[in-house]
């Protein structure tokens, strides 16, 4: 799995005009899930981004995490983050799972980071096209790839 996180002010995600999901102060998260990807990369991910402290404390300093700040979360599913761009100049998605294996460890994820936070998350709608607006905060941006493990 990659996900890719955004510091926010605030995010939201629209569908045909409509707002699905918005948060104010948090983290905006797209997540790629590729063909190998099981629930260990969901656990090692919940964890990981639960304690980022990327949040700046009274000092300014990056110190604070999500929980620390009572921040919310969005999730945006994004198969476009498996891509492959070895070969050519049109990207393969050859490394992105099917639906029926990415689509329930999507769900999973967010269900499991939203235990994890101790609210609900927001999210997006699986497959659907979706606008997704957000004032990056920093700006801050993290990328993590659990077969990577960084």
């Amino acid at each position: 799995m990659r996900v890719v996180i955004q510091r926010v002010s605030q995010a939201s995600v629209s569908i045909d005009g409509k707002v699905k999901s918005s948060i104010n102060q948090g983290f905006m998260i797209l997540l790629g899930v590729g063909n190998n990807d099981g629930p260990e990369d969901i656990q090692w991910l919940v964890r990981k981004i639960v304690a980022l402290r990327i949040f700046d404390d009274a000092d300014g300093v990056m110190n604070l995490s999500i929980k620390d700040i009572d921040g919310e979360i969005l999730v945006v599913s994004q198969f476009t983050l498996m891509a492959s761009c070895k070969k050519g100049n049109r990207p393969s998605w050859l490394n992105a799972a099917p639906h029926s294996i990415s689509i329930p460890l999507y769900e999973q994820f967010c269900k499991e980071l939203s235990a994890a936070l101790g609210k609900p998350v927001g999210t997006g709608e699986f497959g659907a096209m979706m606008d997704v607006s957000l004032v990056n905060n920093g700006p801050t941006t993290i990328c993590l790839d659990t077969k990577n493990k960084e």
